[in-house]
């Protein structure tokens, strides 16, 4: 007769993987500045998973990855993807359309491979702490630019691209039309702030671990400032999510409010002394003193005019939208203003600036449900996990929470860069939270996973 206790034991944390994903997730990271680069160790990434369990012949994949893990992080994979996919069948551009979808499988065993990376504790004691010192080095880098003016990585990163093929990172005009600070990421790939803004649950975390209180409060007020300077109000709300959530269990609600004041007096400042934070704070605050569509719009550097636009797509394409990453092309009939000239210049919007409506528009109500569905199994999975679960999971729930928060604005979820960060932070959450020991739920049982 089989023990009762057995049925309820819940699977033990795996005891190998590959033991090189941890660097290998880390490596593409360090090379976001050079997209390229960290795609070709993404896609190489993808080949040696999938070499390493053909030759395995998908044995031993419980020693990888807990049944539970394999499971989310294929599921939040098919909520990003399979929306992708349908929306091609009758997409604007059909070809550019199911080009994508298939290109983006390679995702998925990259998606395995960095959920390997935090099922054990040595790997999440890499890559956790790997990005909590990328995140440090970018942030002490772009406070070097916004004293010197010049970011040293960046400079590096540029000289070794004209030394190699002659070319800078960067043309005249990219240089002349910066209006924020780049950071390692360049004048020409302005994303600085919402990509330290997204993975700054990491730093933050490893701070107050290490140094409690104090080490956190000086990590927040210096990425603070590098996320201020870099500009993007959408990182200003992204990076005030993550000091709320990580801060409050740590510091109290009377510490944090002092945090959130101090946050409050440095933006006061840097209003005072920089022109770019200056003409933020006035736009943002523009949006609340205008009068008419038209000043709100200019408030919003045209995004309600985007905004309209992907209401009208979404309501001429309800099922499956125009197709990922048609927003462009499909701009032009439903723009609402057509023949004005833009907030942001010539030219269509290249995407909705908003996750909700960019999922409507591009790929449906089908693209919407498929979606909903990823996050109610993300939640479902937090919900039921154990509290050692969620505490080693916390960083990485953190950023995936904040990156996809749905009342902000954001980079194009569908775009490689930025689709690409989603995922992978999809993929740490779900291979750190069930890395181990999670029990099922109420009235469910579970068998101990195999090796």
């Amino acid at each position: 007769m089989t023990n009762s206790a057995t049925l309820t034991t819940p699977p033990a944390e795996p005891r190998a993987g590959w033991r090189w994903a941890p660097h290998w997730v880390l490596a593409f990271v360090a090379l976001w500045p050079a997209p390229g680069y960290a795609e070709a160790v993404m896609v190489l990434g993808a080949l040696a998973a999938i070499v390493h369990l053909l030759v395995g012949r998908f044995r031993g994949g419980m020693r990888l990855l807990s049944l539970q893990a394999w499971a989310l992080t294929s599921v939040l994979f098919c909520a990003y993807w399979l929306p992708q996919l349908v929306s091609s069948f009758d997409a604007v551009d059909q070809g550019r359309a199911l080009r994508e979808s298939l290109v983006d499988l390679r995702y998925l065993p990259f998606l395995w491979l960095a959920a390997s990376a935090v099922a054990t504790p040595r790997g999440r004691r890499i890559t956790f702490g790997g990005l909590a010192v990328i995140v440090a080095v970018w942030t002490v880098d772009a406070l070097v630019q916004v004293v010197s003016g010049t970011s040293p990585l960046f400079w590096s990163i540029d000289a070794l691209k004209q030394a190699i093929s002659g070319r800078p990172m960067c043309t005249a005009e990219q240089l002349v039309l910066a209006d924020r600070l780049g950071g390692v990421l360049g004048p020409c790939n302005l994303k600085l702030g919402v990509v330290l803004a997204s993975l700054s649950p990491f730093a933050l975390y490893a701070a107050g671990r290490r140094l409690g209180s104090a080490g956190w409060i000086a990590a927040a007020l210096l990425i603070g400032v590098v996320v201020l300077f870099a500009g993007s109000r959408a990182s200003w709300i992204t990076f005030a999510l993550v000091l709320l959530f990580s801060g409050w269990s740590l510091l109290g609600w009377k510490k944090l409010l002092g945090v959130f004041a101090a946050g409050a007096l440095s933006l006061a400042a840097l209003t005072y002394f920089s022109p770019q934070v200056q003409e933020r704070v006035l736009r943002t605050a523009q949006a609340w003193t205008a009068e008419g569509d038209d000043g709100v719009d200019t408030a919003l550097s045209g995004r309600a005019r985007i905004w309209g636009a992907a209401m009208c797509m979404a309501r001429e394409h309800p099922v499956n939208g125009v197709g990922a990453r048609g927003f462009r092309q499909a701009f032009p009939a439903c723009d609402p203003a057509p023949g004005e000239l833009a907030a942001w210049g010539e030219g269509p919007a290249f995407h909705a600036h908003q996750i909700v409506l960019e999922i409507l528009s591009e790929t449906g109500g089908i693209g919407l449900l498929l979606w909903l569905a990823g996050a109610a199994l993300a939640w479902r999975a937090w919900r039921y996990a154990d509290a050692q679960a969620r505490m080693r999971a916390r960083p990485a729930m953190l950023a995936l929470a904040v990156t996809v928060f749905p009342f902000n604005t954001h980079l194009a979820f569908y775009s490689t860069f930025w689709g690409g960060l989603t995922l992978l932070l999809a993929a740490l959450y779900a291979g750190s939270l069930l890395a181990g020991r999670t029990p099922a739920p109420p009235g469910e049982a579970t068998t101990p996973a195999t090796a």
